[in-house]
């Protein structure tokens, strides 16, 4: 399938209503419970992937501000919702102050996924270098 075209993606200020954080994340939850039973977390990280896909996942969950806000409201609900021992798979970092605690992070969710201590340095050298190639094209 070919896909081209346009987006316009304002940036808006502000943060989003708790009452609708709220109800994205419950739906967030059951949603990605059934992704992971149908497609497994490979199937999960594939979709997640996709900029299309999470633009629309962003509307199914009730997110309808296009904007630049979107992603990191949406990374933020999936990070709350998503519990490793559950879903087999962990978020790490976020926006803001939630950034200084990436390395933290994935120290938590190796721990509680059983990673062995050389798959968790490889993930926080992979997650460190993302980040300087991020702020290198910025």
């Amino acid at each position: 399938m070919n896909r081209s075209g346009v987006v316009d993606l304002p940036l808006h200020g502000g943060t989003a209503p708790y009452w609708l954080v709220k109800r994205m994340k419950g739906l967030a939850h059951a949603m990605f419970g059934l992704i992971v039973d149908d497609y497994g977390v490979d199937g999960l990280i594939e979709k997640l992937a996709d900029p299309l896909w999470f633009q629309s996942l962003s509307c199914v969950l009730a997110y309808d501000w296009h904007s630049s806000g979107t992603t990191t409201v949406v990374c933020g609900v999936l990070k709350s919702v998503i519990v490793p021992e559950e879903f087999g798979i962990g978020i790490a970092g976020g926006k803001g102050k939630a950034s200084k605690n990436t390395l933290s992070d994935i120290d938590v969710i190796g721990d509680k996924m059983g990673f062995s201590d050389s798959k968790i340095e490889e993930l926080k050298y992979a997650s460190r270098i993302s980040a300087k190639v991020d702020n290198a094209c910025v």
